[in-house]
């Protein structure tokens, strides 16, 4: 990631940019880099697929966000997020086209539009559809990353099949429209002069193959309802709402097209005496008057287990104590940063009292050093907060 360029200066673009002028800036870029204006170039090549990564990301509102928030981290598939450095193949690429240039696009049809498109050109059929789920997960897990064990319902290829939608081999012959290769050819007259474009055959759907009899099974759709068993890696660091990617692991496409994606959404389990705040974690620890007055120590929890801290005799209500990198890491990782455990002091004061703890406050009461008597060193309450966050 340390090498990938920001991918607002890729398109060009102001951080405030909108969808109109992101479209107009890829399409600037992708005209000038597109491999059919440079056959052979794979400097061009190279600059064609960056500019289609930079707006993938950008297009989409929940990466830009994070992308926005945690830079090529959020959308880099080892941290969960999206795509990572070459993540992006010619086939994601133009199956966007049509977003950008419009459905008839010269660029879109040259490609077999928004179909997968084989190295031999024809298209691998209907990509499937992204599947979507939520993981609940503790403080703990979070601070420390976590595999889950997930059992996910989605569709999966056919077994009596394999995922053709065709009876048996003698229910499959080739497309005649297109003799097998899965697209048609044309020549159009477009803004860039006369162009042979290629479209998906729209007989076989791209598959150079159509089916004579239907697996009774699938009927034809090559897919069943099935179940899979994944593992999911999820980061430490991740936060709630989150959203991570598992590239073909949603539904398989019908015969025998690509699988969708799997979409993770982070959900956080609320924690029995921690609240988290960014990185940092927060424990407000009740001590009662005689505590702060003559000193203790008390044991606090902590995402790593329980340890003890000292409470300085003379200890204010209002005091914070700060155990450094007891909190969470940041999910880009950097250096191994760590937030911080914030201890907030609250001092305890009792609803009920019976005769002789009523008669101990009142003597105490009177003493000189239990009236307040505050001065330059006694600080407000939100002078302490402006200091401490400083």
């Amino acid at each position: 990631m340390a090498n990938k360029r920001d991918y607002y200066e890729v398109l060009g673009v102001p951080k405030n940019a909108d969808d109109a002028a992101l479209k107009k800036a890829y399409r600037s870029l992708a005209m000038q880099y597109h491999p059919d204006k440079n056959p052979g170039n794979k400097e061009s090549e190279e600059k064609f697929k960056e500019g289609a990564e930079a707006y993938e990301v950008l297009s989409d509102a929940d990466k830009r966000a994070r992308y926005d928030r945690y830079g090529h981290a959020g959308v880099d598939p080892n941290m969960g997020g999206g795509r990572g450095p070459g993540g992006m193949s010619m086939d994601d690429i133009f199956s966007q086209f049509g977003d950008v240039f419009g459905d008839d696009s010269p660029f879109n049809s040259f490609f077999g539009g928004a179909g997968g498109r084989s190295s031999g050109g024809r298209t691998t059929g209907q990509r499937g559809g992204n599947l979507r789920i939520k993981v609940s997960l503790s403080l703990e897990e979070i601070a420390n990353g976590v595999t889950k064990k997930i059992k996910v319902r989605k569709q999966t290829t056919c077994d009596e099949c394999h995922g053709s939608g065709a009876k048996d081999s003698s229910s499959v012959k080739t497309c005649g429209t297109c003799n097998g290769g899965g697209y048609v050819r044309q020549v159009r007259n477009t803004f860039l002069g006369q162009m042979a474009t290629t479209t998906a055959c729209p007989t076989c759907g791209g598959r150079g193959q159509v089916v004579t009899s239907n697996c009774s099974k699938c009927r034809g759709a090559g897919t069943v309802d099935g179940e899979e068993t994944l593992d999911i890696d999820i980061p430490a660091g991740v936060e709630e709402g989150m959203q991570l990617q598992m590239r073909g692991k949603g539904n398989i496409g019908p015969q025998g097209g690509p699988a969708g994606d799997l979409l993770i959404t982070i959900e956080e389990k609320p924690h029995e005496h921690l609240q988290r705040d960014g990185q940092n974690v927060i424990y407000e620890l009740f001590v009662n008057f005689a505590d702060v007055g003559l000193g203790t120590s008390e044991e606090v929890p902590t995402l790593d287990g329980k340890v003890k801290i000292k409470i300085p005799a003379g200890t204010p209500a209002g005091k914070i104590f700060r155990l450094k990198d007891k909190g969470l890491p940041s999910v880009q990782g950097y250096r191994g940063e760590r937030g911080d455990q914030l201890i907030y002091v609250n001092v305890w004061t009792p609803k009920k009292l019976n005769d002789e703890e009523r008669r101990l406050l009142e003597k105490m009461r009177e003493m000189p050093n239990f009236k307040p008597q505050p001065g330059k060193s006694d600080r407000t309450f939100f002078e302490k907060m402006r200091d401490f966050f400083k």
